[in-house]
């Protein structure tokens, strides 16, 4: 009889929570610069056209990616040939949509650039809905993989537009120059959205520790050893539960505070989306 050794390795690599964690941020920025042209969102005028410049060198990069992560680099074009995409997976609809992202960012900039407030406008808003499917489409794809612990909740594509804001809003406060309008505005966002990845990352852990053995083998990697490290004292404590702590205090109100706890999410936005990626697959690599 012959020995033989089976590899199990995770098929979604590293790259893809950068890739979670840069796309998320190039939606949030998108949105929060639409957002200024309107009345309740005055306060963000400050960082109307740094944070559409922003948007769209997030989504370069984050194209990037995903180009760089193929092994066929020119299948990339595979994706622009909607014969060739396959509509009953997540995939195609989410390549659809960033690529129409992509082309309305570009008019979205080009009329900030001319100064074309009523074309800035609508492809703002157009552009803003393409952004929130960004997340959407992210969270969903995950979802879809039903042998997957953690990943198999229909929570994900909420947890992931809310990480999107949460992560877009902290980037913002670095853009904002110190305008306390739009720092004020930027923090409201970088509270509450936080405060809401809290609630969900306790509903998750609650749902994935006691959701049979998969799920318990899952819930005992991530919050413990190296990836425990990561994503408890990372992603949980220092890049969410400190940022929030410090939001609420009176240092938190002023704009070193503003800024240092928007350090802190997007260090605890990356440090979630890696957990969430290799929490999903870690399981599968033993057995």
């Amino acid at each position: 009889m012959g020995d033989y050794t089976v590899f199990h390795n995770m098929p979604w690599s590293g790259t893809y929570a950068i890739y979670f964690f840069t796309i998320g941020i190039s939606a949030a920025l998108f949105f929060f610069s639409t957002r200024s042209w309107f009345a309740t969102g005055q306060a963000l005028v400050p960082i109307r056209t740094s944070a559409a410049y922003m948007s769209f060198a997030m989504l370069v990069f984050s194209g990037l990616l995903l180009i760089g992560d193929l092994s066929q680099p020119t299948r990339f074009f595979n994706m622009m040939n909607p014969a060739y995409l396959n509509f009953t997976s997540p995939l195609a609809w989410g390549s659809l949509n960033l690529i129409s992202f992509g082309v309305v960012s570009v008019l979205y900039v080009m009329a900030l650039k001319k100064k074309d407030e009523k074309n800035a406008k609508l492809f703002g808003v157009i552009g803003s809905v393409l952004a929130l499917g960004l997340p959407v489409y992210t969270g969903f794809d995950l979802t879809a993989h039903q042998g997957r612990p953690i990943w198999n909740t229909p929570l994900m594509p909420v947890l992931f537009v809310a990480m999107s804001l949460v992560s877009g809003a902290a980037l913002a406060s670095l853009l904002a120059n110190g305008k306390a309008v739009a720092l004020e505005r930027l923090r409201w966002h970088m509270l509450w959205e936080g405060v809401a990845v809290g609630v969900m990352m306790i509903a998750l852990l609650g749902t994935t520790a006691y959701g049979g053995s998969g799920s318990e083998l899952t819930f005992m990697f991530m919050t413990t050893g190296n990836l425990g490290l990561i994503f408890v004292g990372l992603g949980i404590l220092l890049g969410t539960a400190a940022p929030i702590a410090v939001l609420l205090s009176s240092f938190g109100r002023q704009q070193t505070g503003i800024v240092a706890a928007g350090g802190l999410l997007l260090v605890g936005g990356m440090a979630l989306r890696y957990s969430i990626l290799i929490g999903g697959q870690i399981v599968q690599t033993y057995f």
